[in-house]
């Protein structure tokens, strides 16, 4: 079977003020795949990966250059709406980040805002967001009490339910076990190789491991710069690039 594109990036450039922080960035990124973005702190991963849903236009002072297609729709051009894009393309943050309210109502407040209101729908989409994150058998009995009493891996799954359940089509995760033990770490992992079945999962991690377990596709930033893009087993264990090499040797980084 022939992966698609779902992401096709040329020519990005992005700053923050007078501050350059991607530098001519081009790669595509294929569908129902997991691609792990890595790279020392403060190289342009997690910039790069809220460019893809536009996240940055919340931030003063970002502009960028350059093209991003999304199955061949510019998200940058006037014609996008940037609700609808970030609905198609969702986002886990590093911390998780549930609203003070039940674990229903987490699910069910961006299915809301789109105007859903019939109780059978949510009911259904709550049970479906929960299973496919892997936490259904464990809040089940417990849906109305308030999610911040869940611990920091529960509350991480349950994030993940919530972009699950307004439909999107790519899942995007920043550093999404950083605050997380290996049990809960391991959890996530596992749950992020199920998704990519249903979901385009794109990964910033510090965790070179984590990259080499799950992704399918790997790129290696460096000041900015995409240094090298590949299939994850080749990166791994043949890098075309020196820096690359030296990265993932602890040489640096």
């Amino acid at each position: 079977m022939v992966e698609k594109d779902v992401f096709s990036v040329s020519g990005l450039n992005t700053w923050y003020g007078e501050k350059h922080i991607l530098r001519d960035v081009n790669l595509a990124i294929k569908e129902r795949c997991v691609t792990a973005l890595i790279g020392p702190s403060g190289c342009g991963k997690s910039t790069f990966l809220r460019c893809l849903n536009r996240m940055n236009d919340l931030i003063p002072d970002f502009r960028m250059e350059g093209s991003i297609l999304y199955r061949d729709m510019d998200i940058y051009s006037r014609e996008s709406d940037p609700i609808d894009i970030r609905r198609r393309i969702g986002m886990v943050f590093q911390k998780p980040n549930p609203f003070p309210k039940s674990i229903y109502r987490n699910i069910t407040y961006g299915l809301e805002i789109f105007g859903i209101k019939d109780r059978g729908v949510l009911d259904e989409a709550v049970e479906r967001s929960l299973r496919k994150a892997a936490l259904w058998d464990e809040v089940k009995d417990n849906l109305h009490q308030n999610a911040l009493t869940l611990s920091g891996g529960q509350q991480q799954r349950l994030c993940i339910a919530r972009a699950i359940a307004v439909s999107p089509e790519v899942i995007l995760f920043d550093e999404p076990c950083s605050a997380l033990d290996p049990v809960a770490t391991g959890k996530i992992e596992d749950l992020i190789t199920e998704l990519k079945r249903d979901y385009t999962v794109i990964i910033v991690t510090h965790n070179m491991q984590q990259a080499a377990r799950i992704s399918d596709y790997t790129g290696f930033f460096m000041m900015g710069r995409l240094v090298e893009f590949d299939i994850t087993r080749k990166v791994f264990t043949a890098p075309s690039n020196k820096l690359t090499e030296d990265y993932i040797t602890g040489r640096f980084g």
